[in-house]
Order: structure tokens, then sequence, then C-alpha cells
């Protein structure tokens, strides 16, 4: 890194991050990665490169064999995932991540459970970014369609305003009508300013809208630069992208 006039430290930065579910097994080998403040990074990669434990271990759920990971200006390594929280980084994991029994409107309150404000002007604010949610207010999340709980999902996490989002395989399991709607819904967080770090299969897409993107090989960070550049990047369109491939 430089130390140019005018160089800022990056909103999150991970260096040389090895972790596992295990103990002496590592599924990151030696990650590299950051996201600059308002930034929408991509990791795209094979099942099994080590794409959600990434999120996961930035995220505090797990914790670094070795590696420091940085969030603005703090080592985060060792702290709880809700004194993460408290710091401004939020987490959408892949799978249950509403709460089914509640309504969608006590959902987004149990999101905010941490701030002690007035959250109606949030509530509103979450409504007009995803008017379906609005439609829907009073009705269990558990009722909602698979994109639905996804926005429900962002919008949870939303209510404590962070400064960055970890979303965790959003598209998974979605028709591609709800994929695309779902896509359309991060790009317009986005857009208010929030960093986004989007872990997805869906590489095309993923990298299409994305200011930079990490492809993720056996735990590594084997190739990274501009989410177009590496649209266009021969290996990475053979490997995850369907390009080049003879029918």
């Amino acid at each position: 890194m430089s130390d140019s006039v005018g160089y800022s430290a990056p909103l999150l930065e991970v260096q040389n991050v090895h972790a596992g579910y295990i103990k002496d097994v590592d599924i990151l080998q030696g990650v590299n990665f950051l996201v600059e403040s308002g930034e929408l990074v991509t990791v795209i990669g094979p099942n099994g490169a080590g794409k959600s434990t990434l999120a996961k271990t930035i995220f505090g759920l797990l914790v670094p064999h070795t590696g420091t990971i940085t969030f603005k200006g703090e080592k985060i390594v060792g702290l709880k995932s809700n004194q993460i929280v408290q710091r401004g980084m939020c987490y959408v994991p892949q799978i249950a991540n509403v709460f089914p029994s509640l309504s969608v409107e006590e959902n987004l309150e149990m999101g905010a459970f941490v701030r002690n404000i007035p959250l109606k002007s949030l509530k509103d604010r979450i409504f007009s970014m995803f008017p379906r949610l609005s439609d829907r207010r009073r009705q269990r999340a558990g009722t909602l369609s698979g994109g639905e709980r996804q926005m429900l999902a962002m919008g949870k996490a939303l209510m404590l305003e962070p400064s960055l989002l970890l979303l965790d395989e959003p598209s998974a399991a979605l028709s591609p009508i709800l994929v695309t709607q779902v896509f359309e819904q991060i790009q317009q967080i986005n857009q208010t300013g929030t960093a986004i770090v989007l872990v997805e299969q869906n590489a095309r897409k993923a990298l299409e809208m994305a200011d930079r993107g990490y492809v993720l090989e056996s735990g590594r960070d084997a190739i990274s630069g501009p989410g177009q550049e590496l649209l266009n990047d021969p290996k990475v369109g053979e490997l995850y992208l369907g390009a080049g491939r003879k029918h």
C-alpha cells in the first residue's frame, strides 16, 4: 500500500487469512481482499472454494487461524458478531435469514433491536425501497416467496444502517425473474452509499454490476480486478461464465 498524500485506509481489509471449521484444516489458505467505502465487490468461484467461509470469517462467525481483518481501521479478529454489528457491518446468510413466525414489520423491528431510537422512519425507508414488503407488512415471513424473503432479510439488515453489507448467495434457489429483482435491489442499496460484499454463484450477473471482483480458487484469491475486466477475461469466462465451451 502506498503512503502517498490522499491515501485513506480501505473500509475492509483481509490480509493473508487462513480459516476453517476444523483445527489444522484450512478452507481459506491465505486470502487477501479489500473493500473501499461505497464499493460493490463480488466474490465468485466454484463450490467449495471458500466463498461463504470468507463471509463468515469476516463477520466473526469463524476465527481465523492466522491473518488479520481490519474494518474502519480497527482490527476485528476475535470480536463477536454482535460487536462487529455495532461497528457498522451486517451479514445476510443464505438460509435461516428471517424469523418465519413473525410478520414482515416485526422482522424489520427485530433487525434494529440494538438501536434505541424511534423506528418508524427507518421502516418507512425500507418499505419505500422494497414496495412488495410494504404490501405484505402484516404477513408472516414464513409465507413469503423466496424472493420476498430475500428482500426482507436485506431490509432487516438495513435497519441498522450499516456501512458494509455482506450478502451470502442472495440469488440461490430463486427463479430467473426473482434473481433479476433481487439484483436490482442490491444495486439500489449500493447506490445509497452502503458498501456491499456479494458472495454469489451467479457469476455473470454479479460481475456485471460489481466495481471489483475476486475469484476464489481452493481457498485463495486467484484472480481479482474490475468487474468488467473479469467479465472479459478469457480464463474467467471459460471457467465460470460458460464462455468458450464447445457445445
